[in-house]
């Protein structure tokens, strides 16, 4: 398949960092990128207590610090504080660029962007610990605070149009679509997932509008198409525009980045029923389900054949630069992700690995290895332009950073696949009388070496993550600025300049 498929995908991704004249609002993009690095700390470091919670009980010492409180904490902090700064420091990062225009709204609205996204952030973590949330499967956060975040939402939302709307590129570089399909999903799953009556308005407690089967199939469309949508199709808008940029390669095939983009949206939102085998849910829907799912595999395996094949020429960058390892190998576990997705969608497969810590291990392999590292690589990537230097501080500690990291996954996915398997296999084990051979208290038992070793995996995923805070810190404090750099000589980072970071 020819790398350069439309020509006019390639002249947007190639002309991105090429006219400083525009001034690009970068400073918000800094203080995004800065808070996506605290908030995975704190939700690096909240995944440990809880895993060694899980092996050992006694650590849950009050109310305020259990496992069920902070469960919903660790999600939300990695998934919505995490994740979403990723996303929007990205997405600002790359439409800007893409676009050859400054990010629409002015200064001011898109630091009441920051601040507001960040108070959404605090008020659901505290409400999480203080025992506020909706009780249901996601542990959405109180009402109002739901309420606060679609406000928010639509600023994100215009903002991000806005840039597209005045943009001087002719061309919608591919990343945006992914983006934009992110934003507008995210909003509408958000909108009817929380669709609730509050019991007053001087209380946080609310009810929901759905009960019992439907209730479940609302949730389960919210929380499969929040995968889908917000840590697929918003990484997927990183993974086309920062693996071209640091490979300094054209995207393999534009034309099936179309394919994979239109593919994956439509197929993603049907595939929530798989989540509901063996329930109350009509069979024909979870069937349905089930059949989207495996169907999801082909445009998600075309993504990461595309994501990989754009280094064709330049695989030999890999020995040498760190950050594009990240990037790749993110495309890699994408790629392992989404082929186990749809292989446990299977009823017969989802009979043993439902309710077992086999999903634990699926859902940490697309969490640590997709989006985690594919968010590390970006970031690297960023912080010497948005900073104005001439690399990073250290190329070493971001290679210790990647395999320690590695390491932590290995050790983490394979400790949950077999701890699952063994638990699923044990519930069903029947005697020669007919009755269940194990109680469940000895699986339990059972698991507990497993999950030393899973709290162990994310012991050295945040050492990896602190080596990164590290490394940065000492590139924006005492980095080489990139104004230094001699006549004709290039950067490990990519060789067309970024603009120098606006003043905002």
């Amino acid at each position: 398949m020819s790398t350069v498929a439309a020509g006019s995908g390639d002249a947007a991704l190639a002309n991105a960092d090429q006219n400083a004249a525009v001034g690009y609002n970068e400073a918000v993009v800094r203080l995004f990128t800065l808070a996506a690095m605290f908030w995975g700390i704190a939700a690096f470091l909240v995944g440990v207590v809880i895993a060694l919670q899980l092996a050992y009980p006694a650590l849950n010492l009050n109310e305020w610090t259990t496992f069920g409180r902070l469960r919903p904490l660790h999600t939300s902090a990695a998934v919505f504080a995490f994740g979403g700064n990723v996303l929007i420091g990205t997405s600002f990062y790359v439409v800007q660029r893409t676009c050859r225009a400054r990010l629409f709204g002015g200064h001011d609205l898109a630091l009441f962007l920051f601040w507001g996204y960040q108070i959404f952030i605090v008020l659901a973590g505290t409400s999480y610990l203080l025992g506020g949330s909706q009780s249901r499967e996601y542990a959405e956060p109180e009402w109002y605070i739901d309420l606060w975040l679609t406000f928010i939402w639509v600023i994100y939302l215009v903002l991000y149009v806005g840039t597209i709307y005045r943009r001087r590129e002719p061309h919608i570089y591919v990343a945006n679509w992914f983006y934009l399909a992110f934003i507008l999903t995210i909003a509408v799953l958000h909108i009817i997932n929380n669709l609730a009556v509050p019991i007053s308005w001087t209380s946080g407690k609310s009810y929901s509008l759905f009960s019992g089967v439907q209730d479940a199939l609302i949730q389960w469309w919210y929380g499969h198409n929040a995968v889908g949508f917000f840590l697929t199709a918003g990484f997927l808008g990183i993974m086309y525009y920062f693996i071209p940029k640091r490979a300094e390669r054209p995207i393999y095939s534009y034309r099936l980045s179309i394919i994979h983009f239109w593919a994956l949206i439509f197929l993603y939102i049907w595939a929530g029923p798989h989540h509901l085998h063996y329930t109350a849910l009509p069979d024909w829907a979870q069937i349905l389900g089930m059949v989207f799912s495996v169907m999801l595999w082909m445009p998600s395996w075309g993504g990461m054949i595309n994501g990989l094949m754009t280094l064709s020429g330049a695989w030999d960058k890999l020995r040498t630069d760190p950050v594009l390892r990240f990037l790749v190998a993110a495309v890699g576990f994408y790629g392992m992700s989404t082929f186990e997705g749809p292989v446990m969608s299977i009823k017969q497969v989802n009979a043993l690995s439902h309710y077992t810590d086999w999903t634990i291990g699926h859902v940490h392999s697309g969490a640590l290895g997709w989006v985690a590292f594919v968010s590390f690589g970006a970031i690297y990537f960023m912080v010497p332009k948005l900073w104005g230097r001439r690399d990073l501080y250290s190329n070493k500690l971001v290679s210790y950073h990647f395999w320690i990291a590695t390491l932590g996954i290995v050790l983490y996915i394979t400790a949950m696949w077999i701890s699952g398997i063994m638990q699923g296999l044990m519930w069903r084990s029947y005697d020669e009388l007919g009755f269940l051979k194990y109680r469940f208290v000895e699986t339990v038992e059972a698991m507990h070496p497993y999950y030393v070793i899973r709290a162990l995996g994310g012991i050295l995923f945040l050492l990896g993550a602190l080596l990164m805070v590290f490394n940065i810190w000492k590139t924006i404090r005492s980095g080489e600025p990139a104004g230094e750099i001699k006549q004709g000589e290039t950067t490990q980072n990519d060789q067309s300049a970024s603009p120098a970071p606006a003043a905002g």
